[in-house]
C-alpha cells in the first residue's frame, strides 16, 4: 500500500481532493481519481486538484473529473488553491498568479481574523462567444432540439465551453435529463458544460449545473462567470450579477478591461491520508 496526503476544500459545495505535488504530475492520475472520487465507497469529491510547481506563475494547478477526464479550469476549485497554499505557509503573498490549462490567473486572496483566507476574487479572463472550444458557429439564443423540445441556448467561453439554458422556473426543469442530453449534443467539439438559470432580479441569478464529466454539482464557478455574462449579454441582468448556486452565492462582475472578477469562499474539510492498495508513484 501507498500512503497519499490530501486535503478536502470547498468552493459553496463544489468539492475537490487537493494534493500537493512539489515533484510533478503524478502516474495513474486519472484512474486515481475515479478511485478517490467514489462518493460512499472512497473519500468521495468532484474529482482531484493538483497543486504543481510552475515556471510561469507562483503555483499551477491540474484538475481531473471524478471520472478520470481533464479539466481545464474551475473556479471554486482555483479559490482553494489559493486558500490551501497560502494556509499551509507555501506562500506569504496575498496577490497570487496560478497557472491552468486556461491560461494564468490572478487570485486576491482575502484574511479572517484567524490570519487563515476566507474568501477569494479571481480575474477569470475574458468571456467569448466565438472561441473554438464553443464549435463553429456563434450560439446567443439558439434553438437546439432535445428531446422533442425546442431549447433555447447560448454559448460561453470562459475558457471550458459552458451552454447556458435560461428557464422559467428550475423547479420543474429536468436538469438531469436535458444536463446530460445537451452536454454530449454534438454542437460541441468536446462536450460542454450545462447551466440552468433563472433570473429573479436586474442584479441576480439563480443556477443549477450540470458538469462535463461529473454530472450535477453543488456549484461552478465558471459556469456562475458564463451565466453572468449571458444574462448581460441577453439583456436580462446588469452588473455586477449575485449567482445563487445550490451550494451558495457567488459575486460577479466586469473590470474596466473586460475580464470577469468572480468573489467567494473557499473551505477546508479535513485533512487525511489515503491508503492505495494499487502501485501508485507520487
Amino acid at each position: 500500500m501507498e500512503e497519499i496526503l490530501f486535503t478536502k476544500m470547498h468552493g459553496i459545495g463544489n468539492d475537490y481532493i487537493y494534493i500537493h505535488c512539489p515533484d510533478g504530475v503524478p502516474s495513474g492520475i486519472s484512474e486515481l481519481s475515479i478511485e478517490m472520487s467514489r462518493r460512499h465507497e472512497s473519500v468521495g469529491s468532484d474529482g482531484i486538484i493538483l497543486i504543481l510547481p510552475s515556471e510561469t506563475a507562483d503555483f499551477m494547478m491540474r484538475i481531473y473529473n471524478a471520472d478520470g477526464s481533464e479539466a481545464r479550469m474551475c473556479g471554486n476549485g482555483i479559490r482553494c488553491v489559493g486558500k490551501f497554499v497560502y494556509d499551509k505557509g507555501l506562500t506569504d503573498k496575498t496577490t497570487l498568479s496560478v497557472e491552468t490549462l486556461s491560461g494564468i490567473k490572478t487570485l486576491w486572496l482575502h484574511p479572517g481574523d484567524d490570519g487563515l483566507i476566507e474568501t477569494v476574487t479571481v480575474d477569470m479572463g475574458m468571456p467569448s462567444t466565438t472561441d473554438s472550444i464553443l464549435g463553429s458557429d456563434e450560439k446567443i439564443e439558439s434553438e437546439v432540439e432535445v428531446a422533442g423540445l425546442q431549447i433555447r441556448l447560448t454559448a460561453v467561453s470562459m475558457g471550458n465551453p459552458h451552454g447556458i439554458v435560461f428557464v422559467n422556473s428550475l423547479d420543474s426543469t429536468d436538469v438531469h435529463g436535458l444536463g446530460r442530453q445537451l452536454e454530449l449534443n454534438s454542437m460541441w467539439p468536446d462536450r460542454a458544460n450545462i447551466e440552468f438559470a433563472e433570473v429573479t432580479s436586474l442584479h441576480s441569478v439563480e443556477m443549477r449545473v450540470w458538469e462535463r464529466g461529473s454530472g450535477e454539482t453543488m456549484a461552478c464557478g465558471t459556469g456562475a462567470c458564463a451565466a453572468a455574462e449571458a444574462s448581460v449579454l441577453t439583456r436580462r441582468c446588469e452588473w455586477p450579477v449575485n449567482v445563487k448556486l445550490l451550494g451558495g452565492t457567488l459575486r460577479i462582475d466586469k473590470s474596466p478591461s473586460g475580464s470577469i472578477l468572480m468573489t467567494g469562499p473557499a473551505a477546508t474539510v479535513f485533512e487525511g491520508r489515503y491508503l492505495r492498495h494499487k502501485k501508485y508513484r507520487l
